[in-house]
């Protein structure tokens, strides 16, 4: 018997737009939290890298333009969603404008941090890496015959033979690092030779007590240390200045025009600089994790709160 046609049975009725409009919203939800995703963190990589890097310091114009020209991807962004904002407030009820606030506000996140990441990791790390590769290096250079204003532009010094460091003439300078310094002279067999000025020093962070002569930077006591790296971070030469004037003040001795440098092994002036460079990648290549994480971790808390609000 052909109950349907008999009246005992009518299947229900399938609203097939009703179907598709759900598929489609999740399909367009699936994409909204790929893009949420990904454009931040690709804007914060590439920010990130625009500002660390080469580019920065060789055409820092042309870095500015590249994230000039990212900012203004942020301000479109920022427009589409207020514009979004604006319609569903007028009774829009087809404008869903959450996830696209999202986006926006984590674009201009990410945009922040890779500008404010990218400097610091161009000023701390590939600034002195490109710094010393574009500087002088000078060979036979001894202390007793040569001043600071001969050597301005180097950036690594190989000593003559019989220059040491005078350990006896060390001192350290405390303002919540110590700052220590120690005069690199020349020697004969009596012991360092007292010179006119005292324009060469070696330094080290946190490697002397500041109140005794006992200055252990470095090659320090190693018997081919013979090199000098320039100290090239800014913000501390006023402090190994400062240092240097009280071992003026302390010995009675001279320095017209300190120059300061990591003193060392001359096979180690290359090995030296190039970590420069390898601390820079390596700073990158964290913050691209970390910022991936962090990404993450909005897009999960974002999912969770737009499906409590059925925007999701």
């Amino acid at each position: 018997m052909d109950t349907a046609r008999e009246g005992g049975f009518k299947p229900a009725p399938v609203d097939v737009y009703a179907s598709l409009k759900g598929a489609q919203r999740q399909r367009l939800c699936s994409w909204s939290i790929c893009y949420a995703f990904f454009t931040p963190w690709l804007l914060f990589c590439f920010t990130f890298a625009t500002m660390s890097f080469d580019i920065h310091y060789r055409r820092p114009a042309l870095a500015y333009s590249i994230v000039g020209g990212l900012a203004l991807l942020v301000f479109l962004t920022a427009s589409a969603a207020a514009a979004a904002l604006r319609a569903k407030t007028s009774g829009d009820p087809d404008r869903k404008p959450s996830w696209l606030v999202f986006i926006s506000a984590s674009m201009l996140v990410g945009l922040v941090l890779g500008i404010i990441f990218g400097a610091l990791n161009l000023r701390h790390n590939t600034k002195a890496h490109m710094d010393l590769s574009n500087m002088n290096a000078y060979h036979g250079v001894d202390p007793s015959i040569m001043r600071g204003q001969q050597l301005m532009d180097a950036g690594t010094a190989f000593f003559a033979d019989g220059v040491r460091l005078d350990l006896r003439k060390s001192m350290g300078f405390t303002n919540l690092d110590t700052y220590c310094v120690a005069p690199i002279t020349q020697s004969d067999v009596a012991g360092p030779v007292q010179l006119a000025t005292y324009d060469f020093w070696a330094v080290g962070l946190g490697c002397c007590s500041g109140n005794a002569a006992d200055f252990q930077c470095g090659d320090y006591n190693h018997p081919r240390a013979s090199a000098g790296l320039r100290m090239m971070e800014n913000e501390q030469r006023d402090f190994f200045r400062l240092a240097v004037q009280q071992a003026e003040a302390e010995y009675n001795i001279k320095a017209t025009h300190p120059l300061f440098f990591y003193w060392m092994r001359p096979e180690h002036i290359e090995t030296e600089m190039e970590a420069y460079r390898t601390a820079a990648q390596s700073s990158f290549f964290i913050g691209m994790l970390a910022h991936f994480l962090f990404q993450l971790f909005c897009v999960c808390l974002a999912i969770r709160g737009f499906s409590n609000m059925g925007h999701a």
